[in-house]
């Protein structure tokens, strides 16, 4: 099993390069950027020396646990993408996260996300769920997101239904791809809630055969006018 621990990060090549400057723990003590993307982590150790890590990246890795970061109260970006998660948990400590990055992970429900008030950006993108399953999101966390939230991006996720999130008030940036949403009225409804929406992308959902759907959409979002929405026509891959 290949862990992340204080060890691996300062063989790492990054820090093999330190020819002057700290010593190894001072260094593990300022370091602020970690980048172990792509080297086949399966868990997360103890790395609480690192104190003052600002922006973590482990995406396409094999974790499978969401673990040992409770020390990271400085996190701000968090890339978990591509990995084998399967529960978003062990996160409330990192109250000034701003950025969580979980698409492509096995995760069924959004949770666990209750203290995290500052999040602005969630991408919970091509889970690979069950057959039949479709991401859910638990009202709490719909809830603690609700003024802070302004990216979301939860395509390839089998949703058919988004008006749970209709409390998203602050959204800015909404991207629900190659879903299952097929009324325009279920829709209407939901974006009267999101006043400040600039931009959606709701290409490869049944609703974009509908007729005029778009200038049904349109209608209904009070910021469309100024930037202009990302729809996309069936046909464009």
């Amino acid at each position: 099993m290949v862990r992340l621990t204080t060890e691996l990060i300062a063989k790492s090549r990054s820090h093999v390069k330190r020819k002057q400057g700290p010593s190894s723990q001072e260094y593990l003590r300022i370091l602020t950027h970690l980048h172990f993307s792509n080297k086949n982590i399966e868990d997360i150790g103890d790395i609480s020396v690192c104190r003052n890590l600002s922006v973590l990246y482990l995406y396409d890795n094999q974790i499978t646990h969401i673990c040992n970061l409770d020390f990271a109260s400085s996190l701000t970006h968090l890339f978990l993408q591509n990995n084998n998660i399967t529960h978003i948990e062990n996160l409330s400590h990192l109250q000034k996260l701003s950025k969580l990055y979980l698409g492509g992970n096995k995760i069924a429900v959004v949770e666990g996300l209750e203290k995290l008030t500052e999040l602005r950006e969630l991408h919970v993108q091509n889970q690979r769920l069950a057959p039949g399953e479709k991401l859910l999101f638990d009202p709490r966390t719909l809830l603690s997101l609700a003024d802070s939230l302004c990216v979301l991006n939860v395509s390839r996720t089998n949703i058919d239904d988004i008006r749970d999130l209709r409390g998203l008030r602050k959204l800015q940036h909404f991207s629900a791809a190659d879903n299952k949403l097929q009324q325009v009225a279920d829709l209407e409804d939901v974006f009267t809630h999101w006043p400040e929406l600039l931009e959606m992308d709701l290409r490869g959902n049944p609703v974009c055969k509908r007729q005029k759907y778009r200038e049904l959409l349109i209608t209904v979002c009070r910021s469309l006018g100024e930037i202009p929405a990302i729809f996309y026509p069936e046909n464009v891959t």
